[in-house]
């Protein structure tokens, strides 16, 4: 793999001065497609297929199966 090398300016200076978009700030309990009613301090977002919803949960395996796979990707 190549060495890149970039070089963004001279000076110290913020490059991004917003990231913000839309206008107005939101939560995730205002979102259609997330279910946050059993959100507690440790909990996560987990997508459901069976509901189409991303649910709040601290169970990461529901039921007997309690097999989870973490792909972190390849660096």
């Amino acid at each position: 793999m190549p060495d890149i090398t970039v070089r963004v300016g001279q000076q110290n200076a913020v490059k991004v001065t917003s990231t913000s978009t839309g206008g107005s700030s939101g939560t995730l309990a205002s979102l259609t497609d997330t279910d946050t009613s059993a959100a507690e301090n440790g909990s996560v977002l987990v997508y459901d297929a069976n509901t189409n919803q991303w649910v709040a949960t601290n169970t990461l395996t529901p039921g007997n199966t309690r097999n989870l796979d973490v792909n972190g990707g390849t660096f």
